[in-house]
């Protein structure tokens, strides 16, 4: 391949990567029109069965599709974690309750209770806080997401947090 099509052919890998980050399904459908030239180009088949495969997931509004969105964001930010230890903790830290809030611990006298699913203070959420997630530590796959993160760093993965953290 020419230089220059070894420019292109990157160029156009940064391009689906960012759409892809973006939430759009454009990047599917923008690939196989770009640099599609002649014999190489992707048969209308091939190109149907890639945008079917790719085409955005939708996830329940419940606490099973909270912890698979979180571990689809985890997964593109090498943030480890299994789903059996993401629902472990929540369910000693919250019981399920994106709304619960700790009023009685250390943090809550200091003035920083712990919100959320699995319990996070607001500077550790801020401090962790993955990109394209919400800001609001109330937000389900946002809380998920950031404390992942934080035990990822601290603990090397939430899969190895069995106690509060």
């Amino acid at each position: 391949m020419s230089a220059n099509g070894q420019n292109r052919h990157a160029r156009t890998a940064r391009i689906a990567r960012k759409l892809a980050l973006a939430g759009t399904g454009a990047a599917v459908l923008a690939l196989p029109l770009v640099g599609a030239t002649g014999a190489s180009a992707a048969t209308p088949a091939a190109a149907a069965t890639t945008t079917a495969t790719t085409a955005a997931t939708a996830y329940s509004n419940n606490l099973d599709g909270w912890i698979r969105e979180s571990l689809d964001i985890m997964a593109q930010h090498g943030i480890p974690g299994s789903y059996e230890g993401i629902h472990r903790n929540i369910m000693r830290e919250s019981s399920g309750n994106p709304l619960a809030v700790n009023n009685w611990d250390i943090n809550a006298v200091n003035g920083t209770p712990s919100k959320g699913l699995l319990q996070v203070i607001d500077p550790t959420f801020r401090a962790y806080h993955v990109p394209g997630t919400s800001w609001d530590p109330f937000d389900p796959v946002a809380n998920i997401t950031a404390a992942c993160n934080y035990a990822a760093d601290r603990y090397g993965s939430m899969d190895n947090v069995f106690g509060a953290y």
